[in-house]
């Protein structure tokens, strides 16, 4: 371990001389911005000196010790500090430093490092917006935004409503919240955190009690557009995604259930701490039932009950619906002239493969 230098003085009594000066060969070269490690040799009422080995001395004063007086008063002859460079050779000779921004450059190495690691921290939710949650590490704020919540605390909100989400997400301010940093640019100042991912040790222990396959008795705690979220036991929620929820087409999850709504499903998987829960799971599977219906090449009836930028998507049977591509037609508009929403057509089956639930279909006939 290197000793303080001891101090000299050239032009008063107060101010010590650069530190090994009659080996300045010896020296390294030093940048502005660059991060140093030195040993307090003097402290004054304005001024703090610093040996900063190979380098030479170094003197924390004007701005830069205003900024940083607190952590200045515990500071004794002797001790280990890191700062940053401001300036490599004032008037005087020394290098000027800066505490304050060797903080604040050691804070975004470690948010750096807390990526790659996905080192977890529990921080308080200071505020809410209607993005999301307002969280503080190290002194620097840092944004949540509310699609990287966990089930747990994700704003279930019926309606979709934002002044409702916002409500819901401004219920969480001043509680604990287990993140993982996923973004850090110290340019810009901005930290993203993230809560998914993350099981707290009561949690992994609720989700041990649980297998995939298991059939639950559930509570509609939450509707979104994507799916319906299911309350399994206090603390505990699994998703039902909108696919999931049965075998027909499902358009708005909203118009099936109510919150508060005692509803059964299967767990299809647990994972990342997440349950995925499936409704349709748990109703005959219509697939079974066309396989030994229908084959490649038969013409039948069809209804069309949705378009996409792929073509019309075409049930014909309860659950059981293929794809007219829009390269059936010479143009897509061609494809909305002739198919229209809820209409019945006769198509040709040109892929079946009720396995893996796949039907391609290409229309053959005027509405039936």
């Amino acid at each position: 371990m290197a000793h303080p230098v001891s101090v000299q003085t050239t032009k008063s009594a107060s101010s010590p001389i650069m530190a090994g000066q009659i080996m300045a060969k010896d020296y390294k070269v030093i940048h502005v911005d660059e991060l140093v490690e030195g040993f307090v040799i003097s402290i004054e009422p304005k001024a703090v000196y610093v040996d900063i080995p190979l380098h030479g001395t170094g003197v924390i004063l004007g701005r830069e010790f205003q900024n940083t007086r607190e952590i200045i008063r515990n500071l004794n002859i002797g001790d280990s500090i890191k700062a940053k460079v401001v300036e490599t050779e004032n008037e005087d000779g020394y290098i000027e430093l800066s505490l304050k921004e060797a903080r604040q450059a050691i804070i975004w190495k470690e948010a750096d490092e807390a990526v790659r690691q996905k080192t977890s921290f529990i921080l308080p939710i200071k505020a809410a917006n209607k993005g999301g949650l307002i969280i503080e590490w190290q002194g620097v704020e840092g944004f949540l935004p509310a699609s990287q919540l966990s089930e747990t605390n994700y704003p279930n909100v019926s309606d979709g409503n934002k002044d409702n989400i916002l409500k819901e997400l401004k219920k969480l301010a001043g509680k604990n919240i287990t993140v993982t940093i996923i973004s850090s640019n110290a340019k810009e100042g901005k930290l993203i955190f993230s809560e998914k991912g993350i099981v707290p040790a009561e949690k992994a222990d609720m989700l041990m009690r649980y297998t995939v396959g298991d059939d639950v008795d559930t509570t509609v705690s939450g509707i979104v557009d994507f799916g319906v979220f299911l309350k399994i036991e206090d603390g505990l929620e699994g998703l039902v995604h909108i696919s999931e929820i049965d075998w027909a087409l499902v358009e708005d999850p909203r118009k099936l259930f109510k919150v508060g709504e005692k509803i059964r499903a299967r767990i299809i998987e647990i994972k990342d701490g997440k349950i995925s829960l499936s409704i349709k799971a748990l109703k005959n599977n219509p697939w079974k039932n066309a396989a030994n219906q229908f084959k490649k090449d038969d013409t039948v009836a069809g209804v069309v009950i949705r378009m996409n930028k792929h073509g019309a998507l075409v049930s014909i049977q309860e659950g059981v619906s293929g794809l007219v591509h829009n390269s059936d037609f010479k143009t897509e508009e061609e494809l909305k002239k002739n198919l229209e929403l809820g209409k019945s057509y006769q198509f040709k089956i040109t892929v079946f493969e009720p396995k893996d639930q796949r039907m391609a279909l290409s229309y053959v006939g005027d509405r039936k």
